[in-house]
């Protein structure tokens, strides 16, 4: 029996894109649950920068305007809709989600089926089990907030894009045409991170991908631009809760 459109409660997705593949800016009317079961994903969205990896999600509320860009050889996802009002008893606001092994195989589940149906009781109980799952999710902090200040967004994209690049910060706010000191209070005021710190962050976030690609704790740090693999570590587990090597390795659960 064919289910009604109305009736549907969650629709599922699998799809696998190549390293550098983009999705430019779109909305979805339902809340949207994106695992990623191999490589990374970057996403823009709310003036905020996620860099999601495997064995995490990310949940993005109906309506949210975002872009996608696909970090890794091959990255797969595992996406699942919801309708309201499931989406409704979800955050408000994007965010990374850790993502459990129970919450892991349901998604799969889902994906098997292809959809729930609400008025098939097993399916809607399948439905709440998945809402209850994600809120009780931990958040992780994988996000960089974006500056608005024009110059200051032109500087950011330039990290963001080139994260291994070492150019003192006071070369780069000249090809951005403001003083160094200008920079620095902009970001300070709309990201509430010093400029050293943004930076030192979007590298980090550049080496999980990496590292969730497959690369080497060495590979990843020399990329993002870290000349002491001490430093990096330390960093690392300061922003992450784990060693690279530690983190690299959570990829193979996916």
């Amino acid at each position: 029996m064919t289910a009604l459109a109305s009736d549907l409660v969650v629709r599922s997705l699998a799809v696998t894109f190549r390293s550098g593949t983009t999705i430019a800016e779109h909305r979805h009317r339902w809340g949207q649950l994106v695992v990623v079961a191999r490589g990374a994903m970057r996403v823009t969205a709310v003036s905020q920068v996620w860099i999601t990896p495997p064995t995490r999600a990310l949940w993005l509320p109906a309506g949210v305007p975002h872009r996608l860009c696909a970090v890794g050889a091959e990255v797969a996802l595992r996406t699942l809709y919801l309708a309201e009002p499931l989406s409704q008893a979800l955050p408000a606001q994007p965010s990374v989600r850790e993502v459990s092994p129970l919450l892991r195989e349901l998604v799969l589940h889902i994906l098997s089926l292809g959809m729930l149906v609400g008025s098939q009781p097993a399916q809607a109980r399948l439905a709440q089990v998945l809402v209850d799952l994600v809120a009780q999710a931990g958040a992780v902090d994988l996000q960089l907030p974006m500056p608005a200040d024009p110059r200051a967004r032109a500087l950011a994209d330039r990290l963001l894009a080139q994260p291994g690049e070492r150019v003192a910060l006071a070369a780069l706010a000249d090809n951005v045409g403001a003083s160094l000191r200008t920079l620095q209070r902009a970001f300070a005021r709309e990201t509430g991170l010093p400029i050293e710190a943004w930076r030192s962050k979007a590298s980090l976030l550049h080496a999980a991908a990496l590292l969730a690609e497959g690369a080497s704790v060495t590979e990843a740090a020399g990329d993002a631009g870290w000349q002491s693999l001490a430093g990096f570590g330390a960093a690392f587990r300061q922003v992450f809760g784990m060693t690279p090597g530690r983190y690299r390795a959570r990829r193979d659960q996916a």
